[in-house]
């Protein structure tokens, strides 16, 4: 069944809907609400006089009198579900629940219920208002994320900052930002530092301070000085436009119980019908008293619990819940259809190097021989200055005291290092190949080292060694423990990086299962092997684009939305827009207690129907316990649902 509309408004002439739709006031918004409440204000009011009138028997409350009050009171709420009712059968699509409730509520005019008639229309008015409310509510934390568009961008062209849109800027042109502003593109900050909030990107409420030459994301949000930057993407390419892609696709992709309930219904709501007949018709050939009257009051009833609003609107409500708690805490899944896959996950296989690791070179140990260690530390600088290598950076980020030295004459020994002179003397820098290649001695103690090493000889004699190693991430460990926690109790790690640093780092963080050297084809064939057996429900988490086709092979592909590459970002199921593989776990989390609320509210709108629905065929149930059956376990089943946008994912 295709249910279309989620209140009354969206029945209004589209002229209507497309000015309140554009009519961006606070004020004016209070006023669309109000209206959209006003026609269920003025059926309760004049149901509420009409009832008064009947039980005070009030002598001018006849017959006629009393059709038309009823009459004029249904209108407000009734014609416009009898309005989309007709227009769903003239498409073709007769089985709608605008047709059970406008059959069941005319029906109960004809047999003189006027008051349950216009109470039965009333409160499903008022479960639809209430669920319209209900799924902004649960998309609020999604739709948040198009306020952060940036709207404009200061560019600097032709000598003077210019105000224009960030479609307009093109790669490597210089933009500026003020206090207070959104940061419209992807670049790197040209300015000294800057304090930015990125809550809207990541989640995360701290600011975050970087210093020059880091990169910045658009839709941060400048905290404290005017910052310059260059912009590296353009717009469509920014991390901003990613995110809203994302989320503007993900609610497109629906998850099996979504779609099957929704095909469910197409062929559950012509069987009721068909059996309210039966119910009006059947016992006239069975019941010696048969009335029609009361079969057919029995058979209105029937319809009115049988109308499936509580599992059509209630589920994809459920899953909006859980899409934008993600959403809320930086993580975006690229539709509800994920969400029900990371609930069965019980094998992660993660990457290394920028997923539990920094994916950053630093210093973790000097040691000089001969010399003292800021001398050592001139004579390896000023050889790196000469080297594009990424360790040549960690190294260059030393802070060294004293005088700068310059190195002369550099020249690179392929696979080995560099060789050049310093102070007028030879300095070799580079791996154990090249000091055995130079018949310099290098140290036993060296070997034991996994991290990677760089030698130092200064004039033919060995002169100490650096060791640099990636750091772990700070919520790396704690990932992994709290993965144990929550049943995934199948963790690999798979990395390109060589085995003796990727068993430190395994062992370091407590997984047992780790292999190294591996190209993106042994990757793949790693989880094949995993996926081979039907137990194993594998998600991979990675950033790299080496990871790509593992992270498409895999039941779940997790990237890591920051550093990751865009190959790995868009084959991705699941991004995690702060870098943090804590996040996987919070995914998981919400992934369940999404799913639980779903199936409560599948559970919950079954149970209460198949009862009421025996109770309304004998004849033990009013169309006050229908109203409830449908519009109250709809109501229910909302709540239920919304609970997931208040819950704390710790």
């Amino acid at each position: 069944m295709n249910k279309k509309k989620v209140s009354l408004n969206d029945l209004k002439p589209d002229s209507e809907k497309e000015h309140n739709h554009n009519d961006g006031h606070n004020h004016n918004n209070q006023s669309n609400n109000f209206k959209e409440y006003f026609p269920a204000i003025i059926s309760f009011t004049m149901l509420i006089i009409g009832l008064a009138l009947d039980y005070f028997k009030v002598l001018f409350f006849n017959d006629w009198q009393r059709i038309i009050w009823y009459g004029v009171a249904y209108l407000p709420v009734g014609f416009p579900v009898v309005k989309a009712g007709w227009k769903n059968i003239k498409k073709g699509d007769v089985f709608t629940e605008f047709f059970l409730m406008s059959i069941a509520t005319i029906g109960a005019f004809v047999i003189g219920e006027f008051p349950e008639g216009v109470a039965v229309m009333l409160f499903y008015a008022v479960g639809e208002l209430f669920q319209a409310a209900a799924v902004n509510r649960a998309k609020g934390n999604i739709k948040a994320l198009l306020d952060v568009r940036p709207k404009e961008a200061n560019l600097f062209r032709d000598g003077d900052y210019i105000s224009v849109s960030p479609e307009a800027v093109n790669i490597g042109e210089k933009i500026q930002v003020r206090v207070g502003e959104k940061i419209p593109l992807d670049g790197i900050l040209l300015s000294e530092k800057a304090s930015l909030n990125t809550a809207a990107l990541t989640g995360e409420s701290k600011p975050d301070s970087i210093q020059k030459e880091a990169k910045v994301y658009a839709g941060s949000i400048n905290l404290e000085s005017v910052i310059e930057v260059e912009v590296t993407n353009k717009f469509e390419d920014s991390s901003i436009a990613r995110i809203l892609d994302l989320v503007q696709n993900a609610t497109a992709r629906k998850s099996k119980t979504e779609l099957f309930i929704r095909q469910f219904a197409r062929i559950y709501t012509p069987i009721v019908v068909f059996l309210a007949i039966g119910v009006t018709f059947i016992p006239y050939f069975f019941v010696d008293d048969y009335v029609f009257r009361d079969w057919l009051y029995r058979a209105l009833i029937f319809l009115v619990i049988s109308c499936p609003c509580a599992l059509v609107i209630s589920i994809p409500l459920g899953y909006f819940g859980g899409l934008g708690a993600a959403s809320k805490n930086g993580i975006l899944f690229k539709g509800a259809s994920f969400l029900d896959a990371m609930t069965k996950i019980n094998t992660l296989v993660m990457d290394k190097t920028g997923t539990v690791t920094k994916g950053v070179f630093k210093i973790k140990e000097v040691k000089a021989i001969g010399c003292n260690e800021t001398e050592f530390m001139q004579y390896l600088m000023a050889m790196e200055e000469q080297s594009t290598h990424p360790i040549a950076k960690a190294i260059l980020e030393y802070k060294a005291e004293g005088e700068y030295f310059e190195a002369n004459k550099v020249s690179e020994i392929a696979g080995k290092g560099l060789r050049g002179i310093v102070n007028s003397k030879t300095v070799l820098v580079g791996n154990k190949a090249l000091m055995i290649a130079n018949s310099i001695y290098v140290p036993t103690e060296t070997e034991s080292i996994v991290e990677s090493i760089i030698l130092v000889a200064i004039d033919n004699q060995f002169a100490g060694y650096v060791v640099i190693a990636d750091e772990l991430k700070e919520d790396a460990k704690e990932t992994i423990t709290d993965l144990h926690k929550v049943g995934i109790k199948n963790i690999m790690m798979l990395s390109g990086d060589k085995d003796s640093i990727t068993q430190q780092v395994a062992k370091e963080l407590n997984i047992e299962i780790a292999k190294g050297g591996l190209l993106p084809e042994d990757k793949l064939n790693e989880v094949e092997i995993l996926k081979k057996n039907p137990e194993n429900k594998v998600a991979f988490i990675g950033d790299g684009i080496n990871d790509a086709p593992v992270l498409a092979a895999s039941n779940v592909g997790i990237a890591m939305g920051g550093l990751g590459s865009d190959v790995a970002i868009e084959t991705a199921d699941v991004i995690i827009q702060t870098d943090q593989p804590s996040k996987v776990v919070k995914a998981i989390k919400i992934s369940r207690s999404t799913r639980k609320v779903v199936w409560q509210n599948i559970i919950l709108a079954f149970g209460v129907k198949v009862i009421v629905l025996f109770l309304g065929a004998g004849g033990l149930a009013t169309m006050w316990e229908a109203v409830f059956a449908d519009v109250g376990v709809a109501l229910l089943a909302i709540l239920n649902a919304v609970r997931l946008q208040r819950m704390r994912w710790s």
